[in-house]
């Protein structure tokens, strides 16, 4: 899924929201995430997972085709880790992935 699908899918699934509205939430977000693991800051969305940075040293490196030496400049490189909702949700099969009710709507059944 792309950008552009996501921001269609979610106008589609709230009509009372104009499409350019929902393209800028999007974008607010993306860039929020951004914004934030340039600071160095981590990002955390429960029941999705987090983003970090992790920093990549410098290194000598080879080039593959004339196994040259090849000075690499250390880096800072984003990085994500999923979490375990969502890693069991991908590992289950379809028939039996069931939608989680929030917790005020179980509370009002019990």
């Amino acid at each position: 899924m792309i950008k552009s699908e996501l921001v269609l899918k979610i106008a589609e699934q709230n009509p009372h929201l104009y499409q350019r509205d929902v393209e800028n939430i999007v974008n607010s977000i993306l860039n929020e995430i951004t914004s934030a693991l340039a600071n160095g800051d981590r990002v955390e969305l429960r029941g999705f997972g987090a983003f970090s940075t992790k920093k990549r040293e410098p290194r000598i490196g080879r080039n593959p085709r004339t196994g040259e030496q090849v000075d690499i400049t250390g880096k800072v490189v984003p990085s994500f880790k999923q979490s375990k909702d969502m890693k069991a949700r991908l590992n289950m099969e379809p028939e039996k992935v069931q939608k989680k009710t929030p917790s005020k709507e179980r509370a009002k059944s019990a």
